[in-house]
């Protein structure tokens, strides 16, 4: 008989405990990836004793992948291969397929680019076994490749271990839409007849994740590291969530969440269909408007048209839930302009942390709005919004030409509510992107330091209800303790009132401003110094070390103008 799923949570089971019997079996799909689908496999197997069958599914692979599999079950009793006859040209009916060999009591999924961190089923195991949870879910990495840049995937969800009795009980579920990073009793998913969506469907993992959410399972949480996602961005063929270059990535991305929405709501889970159109305001909004600029004119469009045509189907209790948020905002804008317009604006505010660019307008009755010929776009609700969450904006200036580098930074005000929380001292860091000693999650940081800042312009300090002022500061950056490699700044604001917000800083651009510079050097004899905005608007910069690097720099322009 199966267990209550909505009865009183029991204590979970510590990811220390003695290895378990084999009661996991781990699908392992794949399509043309014999470089990694041995490690992906490999990495399954290592799991322990706990696995009691990896099932590998060949999806008609022309580059030996099956041959490869087929050797490695030579050698292996615990792995079976599966051959499809026809390639499904997705991720959905290999993964269906999977369901259906295996035979073990759970069941997880396993991407053939990716890999299974070690202790990973046994922590998941335990904590589903102790609860008597019919899902059970861990942290997942993304890893970029090769540089071992790491970034947690909806870490919030994954703090501590907890049992949740149904989904409801954490909304903020819908934002994990990663079938890979849980763990699931195989009889749940075939009583509930829980699949992919069949054939070549993009998103494919946020159709199946709404139809688990909405068979309303007990679920157990866990903050052990369970999956590493590897990201390949300069791979010869981008994976399908990595290529949205082209207008039939948006259409498809919305198609998967328009059945999300509408299987969670024919399930009677109300409220997570409704956080569920909060998530895509927040999530697939701001990401595709945040690289809308690198787009041709005729995908800007297309975009813009076919995202009014999606967000007109929001009815009013989908606008009230958190009005000030910048996927909201963003939306608005969408739904009020009929052609594509604000680019760069819009890209600000899509970014993490979300900043606001001048101009701060005012309509006839002095409320917040949008812009002057887009009046319709209110903005009030940032007159209320808490200081921590406020899209604020500093602008910086790296300027390596004087005698010692230096950031100019300017904190505008945002409708009196800078002013009005009074800000003090700015922390101001440089954190390393390449993670060059291969260390993990230990961020490198440079350049450490706590300036004031200084008012400037009318009514910045005096004067609560301005709209003009700013504030201003100037930090020295030794480029030499930076060293060779790409560095982020990022800048916490903190206010009289107590509250603090964590912001990176908008590259403010013109003549000269982001011009790439040689500057002498006693410790590396020259440094090549490029300041650049990253493509969500933030200020970054590069640098290349002595005669080499500067000699490595040049040849990589040289080859991309060649390819021109």
């Amino acid at each position: 008989m199966r267990p209550d799923p909505h009865s009183t949570p029991e204590p979970t089971e510590t990811p220390t405990a003695p290895a378990r019997p084999a009661q996991v079996g781990v699908i392992v799909i794949g399509y043309n990836d014999a470089a990694h689908v041995g490690d992906a496999v490999r990495s399954a197997l290592a799991q322990g004793p706990a696995v009691a069958e990896v099932v590998a599914v060949d999806d008609c692979s022309t580059d030996g992948s099956a041959d490869l599999l087929d050797r490695l079950a030579a050698e292996e009793p615990r792995l079976r291969v599966v051959r499809r006859a026809v390639n499904s040209g997705g991720c959905g009916s290999p993964r269906n397929d999977g369901i259906e060999a295996v035979t073990a009591p759970y069941v997880m999924f396993l991407d053939s680019d990716d890999v299974l961190p070690a202790g990973a089923v046994d922590a998941l195991l335990a904590a589903a076994t102790g609860a008597r949870a019919e899902v059970t879910g861990g942290l997942c990495v993304r890893r970029e490749l090769p540089s071992g840049r790491e970034t947690p995937w909806q870490e919030p969800l994954y703090t501590a271990h907890t049992v949740l009795a149904r989904p409801t009980e954490r909304p903020r579920l819908v934002h994990d839409t990663l079938c890979v990073n849980k763990l699931y009793r195989t009889d749940f998913l075939r009583e509930h007849g829980i699949r992919f969506p069949d054939g070549r469907f993009l998103y494919e993992d946020i159709v199946f994740t709404s139809r688990v959410l909405a068979a309303d399972p007990r679920m157990a949480l866990v903050p052990d590291r369970v999956y590493v996602w590897h990201v390949r961005r300069s791979a010869e063929r981008l994976s399908l969530s990595l290529d949205r270059e082209r207008i039939e990535n948006w259409q498809a991305r919305t198609e998967a969440c328009a059945l999300a929405y509408e299987t969670l709501l024919n399930a009677g889970q109300k409220e997570l269909a409704r956080a569920a159109r909060a998530k895509f305001l927040d999530h697939e909004v701001r990401m595709y408007a945040r690289e809308l600029g690198l787009r041709d004119a005729d995908y800007q469009r297309a975009w813009w048209k076919h995202t009014k045509e999606y967000l007109a189907r929001y009815d009013a209790a989908d606008w009230e839930l958190d009005p000030g948020a910048p996927g909201h905002v963003l939306a608005r804008v969408v739904l009020e302009a009929p052609e594509p317009r604000d680019l760069p604006r819009l890209r600000e505010l899509a970014a993490r942390p979300a900043r606001l660019l001048p101009p701060y307008a005012r309509d006839g009755d002095g409320l917040p709005v949008w812009s002057a010929d887009l009046p319709q776009v209110s903005l009030t609700p940032l007159l209320t919004r808490p200081t921590a969450t406020l899209p604020i904006t500093v602008d910086a200036e790296l300027d390596a030409r004087a005698r010692g580098a230096r950031v100019r930074l300017r904190l505008h005000e945002l409708y009196g509510r800078v002013a009005e929380a009074g800000p003090g001292g700015l922390d101001v860091e440089w954190v390393a992107r390449e993670n060059r000693e291969n260390r993990g999650d230990i961020e490198h940081t440079r350049g450490r330091t706590t300036v004031p800042l200084t008012p400037s312009g009318t009514g910045a300090a005096a004067n609560a209800d301005a709209d003009a002022g700013s504030w201003t500061a100037e930090v020295p950056v030794d480029l030499a303790v930076l060293g060779a490699g790409t560095w982020d700044l990022r800048l916490t604001l903190h206010f009289a009132d107590g509250a603090r917000r964590e912001i990176t800083a908008h590259a403010t651009t013109g003549a000269g401003r982001l011009r790439r510079r040689a500057v002498p050097s006693l410790r590396h004899g020259v440094l090549l110094v490029q300041p650049y905005a990253t493509h969500s608007g933030a200020l970054a910069v590069r640098l290349a070390s002595g005669a080499g690097g500067a000699a490595r720099v040049a040849r990589r322009r040289l080859k991309r103008l060649l390819r021109r």
